[in-house]
């Protein structure tokens, strides 16, 4: 029997402190307990194996592979390299699961584990499922064989694949943040046309540049030097597992997931004349928007890699974002999220344009919102927040979408107020035309958190233009 500290079973993934909260014990059992499932469901019985650039990776992974093992589930190692890549193994090698050691975005001594079953991601119950099954020690045993198979080569031609020729040359900026998408990075510039600068390409567990999270404006402030001081027409960035991307323009400016959602989706929906368009529940009106006008159809998703993915499957949609940088394309690819990807199908889109990325940009309208705010509020006491506060908006007989928590229409914009699913936090934002409506629409967000039994935290913080 195995009992995980609690705090580790997320919803999407597993995550924990390494030394304190995640040991390699940990790491064997979830090896284990996955391996059981697997067995249980089908003849299929491989699993891949992947791993990021963290320094507690490799011990982890050794341990999930003996766990594997220990439960007669044949194991497929597929090394070092970004999240995608093993996305890429499973479907390309049609194993019965995957897991992925990283920690993502997460600070250097943290690390978890990203899975997958049955070609859909593992999350929510089928996690809990994990804990219970380690908790009671009712996993099977028996031996398997392991085996190394490299898909590096395979993993890169699918990622040219999403490169069309055609346009003018461009200088790119890449900052992989030290994360794991460096090495495969490296790779696909070398044969993408172009003039390419890498920095921070060594992968490298201490993360010695800055933090790889490209949501985060602070981690982007050596890209906006580099692209200034290169004469770029463009920069990206990765998260520490390569299955997020951040963009700056050509004059330095960040553009958000759901702003440069907008020029992926006009190419989309160019090839699938009124698909579906995902965008999870925090993102711009303007880009639901802009997917109506150009003849798509937005959907409202809620947040989270795992959610997306598995609603793309449901109706079908050719392409999903999320504000934080997740893309998803199943228009010519797999489906997953994987930022190197996306970022080859956005330089081709770019090279086309008729300007820079910059005057592109200005041609979108300008709305002013809030950042993600997030404030502190117990497990067991959130949910209860959110349904006070949509039962009054029932009531009153708001314009509201229920697909994650509520997000609010006003005649000045919108507000969104969500649990989150991974932390013991409420998640706010707004929208507006102007700072004056940004201001009403949080006031009448606090009023409504002060209704709920909360003191409302600032709820304005810095407003920021957004196209």
């Amino acid at each position: 029997m195995h009992q995980f500290h609690p705090s580790i079973l997320r919803e999407y993934d597993i995550r924990g402190i390494i030394g304190e909260t995640l040991s390699t014990a940990d790491a064997r059992a979830i090896g284990q307990a996955f391996g059981t499932m697997v067995r249980e469901e089908g003849r299929e019985t491989r699993v891949c194996v992947g791993r990021d650039g963290r320094l507690s990776s490799p011990e982890l992974e050794e341990a999930v592979v003996e766990g594997l093992l220990a439960s007669g589930t044949a194991v497929i190692r597929i090394g070092l390299g970004p999240t995608p890549m093993l996305y890429f193994a499973q479907k390309t090698l049609g194993t019965a699961g995957a897991i992925q050691i990283t920690g993502s975005h997460n600070p250097p001594n943290h690390n978890g584990f990203k899975m997958m079953k049955g070609g859909k991601p593992f999350f929510g119950d089928g996690i809990r499922a994990l804990g219970e099954m380690a908790a009671s020690g009712s996993w099977a045993s028996g031996s398997a064989t392991v085996q190394t198979v490299d898909v590096r080569a395979d993993y890169l031609k699918a990622l040219l694949g999403g490169f069309s020729a055609g346009g003018k040359d461009l200088t790119v900026v890449w900052d992989p943040g030290n994360g794991a998408a460096g090495d495969m990075l490296q790779a696909l510039v070398a044969r993408l046309p172009g003039r390419h600068v890498v920095i921070n390409a060594a992968i490298d567990g201490h993360f010695p540049n800055h933090h790889p999270d490209p949501t985060d404006p602070h981690t982007l402030v050596q890209l906006q030097e580099a692209v200034a001081s290169e004469k770029a027409a463009l920069g990206i960035a990765f998260d520490g597992d390569g299955d997020r991307l951040g963009v700056v323009d050509d004059r330095g400016r960040i553009l958000w997931g759901d702003q440069f959602m907008v020029l992926l989706a006009k190419e989309v929906l160019a090839a699938h004349p009124g698909a579906p368009i995902i965008a999870d529940v925090k993102a711009s009106q303007l880009l639901f928007d802009q997917i109506a006008a150009m003849g798509g159809r937005p959907v409202v998703g809620r947040t989270g890699h795992s959610l997306i993915k598995t609603l793309m499957a449901e109706i079908g949609s050719p392409l999903a974002g999320e504000m934080s940088g997740h893309i998803f394309f199943a228009d010519r690819y797999y489906g997953f999220d994987d930022a190197l990807y996306a970022a080859t199908r956005l330089l081709s889109i770019v090279a086309r344009l008729p300007g820079t990325l910059g005057e592109w940009f200005d041609t979108l309208p300008r709305l002013v919102n809030t950042p993600e705010l997030r404030f502190e509020c117990a497990d067991d006491a959130k949910v209860g927040v959110i349904e006070t506060v949509r039962a009054r908006l029932k009531k009153e007989g708001a314009e509201m979408s229920e697909v994650d928590g509520v997000r609010v229409l006003r005649p000045q914009g919108w507000w969104l107020l969500r649990a989150s699913n991974t932390q013991a936090v409420l998640v706010a934002r707004a929208e507006a035309k102007t700072e004056t409506d940004l201001t009403i629409l949080t006031k009448d967000l606090a009023d409504y958190l002060v209704d709920a039994g909360l003191t409302p935290p600032d709820l304005m913080t810095t407003p920021t233009s957004h196209g």
